[in-house]
């Protein structure tokens, strides 16, 4: 078993500890009416979409979400929090290092022994959740389900639709496909952007990404017999009839959205070991993006 497989599969166990961690993170998150930033790099900037826009949907302050790099600094934020695994990544460090006085940040992270552990005022970390493998999966999901956890917006039944998500087999034909589209609505766009990252990285495969009313605007052109489009959450109607139409294979979304994602983190690794590719060694790609100075 690779390292991306053993941790996709240890998910809902770490959820359960990022949940009940979540209502022992004090004044580190993000309280009701603050105007909020949340960042990353790569996956993790990601799930801050994915993040943001449950916090603002909820109606708990005006939320965006940036890649670290792209930070507009002239903007008034309240708090802006990090997300980083590694706690090295070189955009999130100079980021929090230009707000320090200025604006109150905090970090959530994997690794304690890192240089974020002083960069940031305040600090939440997920070691439990701490991941040997290049290609992100469980800190990822349990840095949103932290979130989540923390906006009251963690269902019930998530883990039990993690562990359906990882038992249950995958659509007939799916592996076989040569090209994969991710949609989302909402808060899902993030995760449709992050199952597409997962395809890429894992196993160098042609993927996209969509709002899912967006799909219908040029991109459904390139699907047809061969093409899967997988929807994380509720489809908006008359879409799933749209895609079979084509002929291209459609992949209804039935669990929560971020069980959803292990199923593209499955598909990723299925599709990888189909080709094979290591998953565990992804081309061109490291744990932590360091930049020299």
């Amino acid at each position: 078993m690779t390292h991306v497989e053993d941790e996709l599969n240890s998910q809902p166990e770490c959820w359960i500890r990022a949940a009940a961690q979540a209502a022992h993170s004090g004044g580190a998150l993000p309280g009701p009416g603050e105007r909020v930033a949340i960042v990353g790099c790569g996956t993790s900037y990601f799930m801050a979409q994915a993040a943001a826009a449950l916090r603002e949907g909820a109606g708990q302050g005006e939320t965006d979400a940036f890649a670290a790099s792209e930070f507009p600094y002239g903007r008034p934020y309240d708090r802006v929090v990090a997300l980083t695994r590694s706690g090295t990544t070189t955009e999130v460090l100079d980021l929090l290092g230009q707000l320090k006085g200025r604006t109150r940040t905090a970090a959530v992270t994997a690794d304690p022994d890192t240089p974020v552990m002083t960069a940031a005022d305040d600090i939440v970390v997920l070691d439990f959740a701490d991941e040997r493998s290049v290609v992100q999966t469980r800190f990822a999901t349990s840095a949103l389900t932290l979130l989540r956890a923390h906006l009251g917006l963690h269902p019930d039944t998530v883990v039990a639709d993690a562990r359906a998500a990882l038992f249950t087999p995958l659509p007939e034909g799916l592996v076989d496909c040569t090209q994969f589209t991710f949609l989302g609505c909402g808060w899902t766009v993030g995760l449709a952007s992050e199952a597409g990252l997962k395809m890429r990285e894992a196993s160098l495969s042609w993927t996209e990404a969509y709002p899912a009313m967006e799909y219908r605007h040029g991109p459904i052109s390139i699907t047809t017999r061969g093409t899967a489009t997988w929807m994380l959450g509720q489809a908006p109607d008359g879409l799933a009839e749209q895609v079979r139409a084509t002929g291209g294979l459609w992949v209804d979304g039935s669990l929560d959205p971020l069980a959803e994602l292990v199923r593209a983190q499955r598909l990723a690794v299925a599709v990888a070991a189909r080709r094979g590719l290591d998953p565990d060694r992804p081309r061109h790609l490291t744990r932590s993006v360091i930049l020299a100075p």
